[in-house]
């Protein structure tokens, strides 16, 4: 499986675990084709060379020491520990204690290939593993282990448990590096969007603020003609069909994305979180729907209503799914169906998630409301999700300030019951329970989603590297 398109590629960390006294031949070979492996999945390979360590494997201290200079030189975002025979777990510990890096650890332990004898070569890796895992414990690493852990690499289901554990180290990497960029203050009626920036510091992200008036006084700024403004306006009509709103709100979307996107580069920003009504569409005169859609397709998440735990959930599902991700509200149960569940935002959604060629609308909320004249709520996405495997979660934090997610996984499925805006039918098991879990838990009314089952990869990063509660549902 090729890394993301739009996710920077991983590197990893290979140590091969060896013992003397198990046969050098299987260790060496094993190595070879765990480094192919690696290698044909698309990730760049750190790992000791034979000239370096005794067949490229790892047993004594000195190699121990070499492995963890190479690893902390070439700051590897996870590695990969094979029992390539019984293994070291002394040597093992040392070198991940000493590579001072806190990345994922994936064990596993290559299968004997043939059945024992006596006088045969074998592993026992099924033993040696279990000591490197204890030497771990002892030391306080975390590390992961697949729904197999002893395996032949190159196998379907090393494979699977190989872009498992590849999402969970792209999730914890870019969840600690991250840079969110907040834009504008949250709806004062909404209280569930509050956050604490020192909070969420700890985890990792750091908070980028900007007013409101300097996105408005910034958009303003660019001439009709500005390079930057004719791009976006260029492509609208390949993005979504524009035909319902004037060009006067086409060129005021084109400034709005021109002047964020110039921003968010210059702040190497990861996510956004935007207070999108109603000040914008008083003071600038359009909704910034579209241009969020079209950033959350580009790569750049885009929460509504200032929601940066929200923009952190939608992140996070990106980075383990490899696909762009939306923000919705858990807006209605089904009528009939208990299992059913609306997932809708006034429109936002990115286009690489619907079924059908989306179409920019005036916000109908802010319009009959009398909240926002005719003129000046146009933007919206209407678009319905396509049919799919989901990944919905949610982080949040209690007044302690301690972090917690919520994950689930679902599929969107067509229904004859339809609404504005983004939105789709998500059928999800138990969904009272549920529920009754975002109502007990403290969990808000916004939910990030992605196309995919990758609810398994996303508790793993959070609750065992990022240090989060995590509450799962139906994985």
């Amino acid at each position: 499986m090729s890394q993301p398109s739009f996710i920077a590629p991983l590197k990893l960390g290979f140590l091969p675990a060896s013992r003397g006294f198990f046969s050098q031949r299987l260790a060496r070979e094993m190595r070879a084709q765990i480094l192919a492996t690696l290698r044909h999945a698309g990730y760049a390979v750190v790992v000791p060379e034979p000239g370096q360590t005794n067949e490229g494997c790892v047993e004594t201290r000195a190699e121990a020491l070499l492995c963890a200079n190479l690893f902390r030189e070439q700051r590897v975002d996870g590695v990969v520990v094979c029992a390539v025979n019984f293994g070291d777990e002394q040597a093992v510990a040392l070198a991940l204690r000493d590579m001072e890096l806190k990345v994922p650890i994936f064990l596993f332990a290559a299968q004997e290939e043939t059945a024992l004898h006596p006088g045969g070569e074998r592993r026992d890796s099924f033993c040696g593993l279990l000591s490197i895992a204890e030497a771990l414990r002892q030391i306080g690493l975390p590390y992961s282990v697949g729904r197999h852990p002893v395996c032949v690499p190159g196998d379907e289901v090393f494979a699977a448990d190989l872009n498992w554990f590849a999402a969970v180290c792209r999730v914890v990497r870019g969840v600690r590096r991250a840079r969110y960029g907040q834009i504008g203050a949250r709806p004062d009626a909404f209280w569930t969007c509050r956050f604490d920036e020192k909070a969420l510091q700890k985890i990792g992200p750091t908070t980028v603020t900007l007013d409101l008036s300097e996105v408005i006084g910034g958009a303003e700024k660019f001439r009709d003609d500005a390079p930057e403004v004719t791009a976006v306006l260029e492509s609208l009509p390949a993005y979504a069909d524009t035909a319902a709103l004037a060009s006067a709100s086409l060129l005021r979307i084109a400034k709005l994305e021109a002047f964020i996107r110039r921003w968010s580069t210059e702040q190497g920003l990861d996510a956004l979180a935007v207070q999108c009504w109603t000040s914008l569409q008083q003071n600038y005169g359009v909704c910034s729907c579209t241009t969020m859609s079209r950033l959350a397709d580009l790569g750049l998440p885009a929460a509504c209503e200032a929601d940066i735990p929200g923009a952190l959930s939608m992140h996070a599902l990106q980075l383990a799914s490899g696909h762009a991700a939306a923000l919705a509200d858990w807006n209605n149960l089904h009528n009939h169906d208990r299992e059913l569940v609306n997932l809708w935002h006034c429109g936002v959604f990115p286009k690489s998630l619907g079924q059908t060629r989306p179409r920019l609308e005036t916000h109908p909320i802010l319009r009959d409301s009398g909240a926002v004249p005719a003129e000046k709520a146009g933007g919206i996405v209407e678009i319905l999700l396509a049919e799919m495997p989901v990944t919905l979660a949610r982080v949040t934090h209690d007044a302690s300030g301690n972090w917690k997610v919520l994950v689930t996984q679902g599929r969107i499925e067509n229904n004859s019951a339809a609404t504005g805006g983004s939105y789709g039918w998500c059928r999800i098991e138990d969904l009272s329970s549920l529920y009754r879990d975002v109502l007990l838990r403290h969990f808000p009314h916004h939910v990030a989603l992605t196309r995919g089952s990758v609810g398994a990869a996303l508790r793993e990063a959070f609750e065992r590297y990022l240090g989060l509660a995590v509450f799962p549902h139906a994985l």
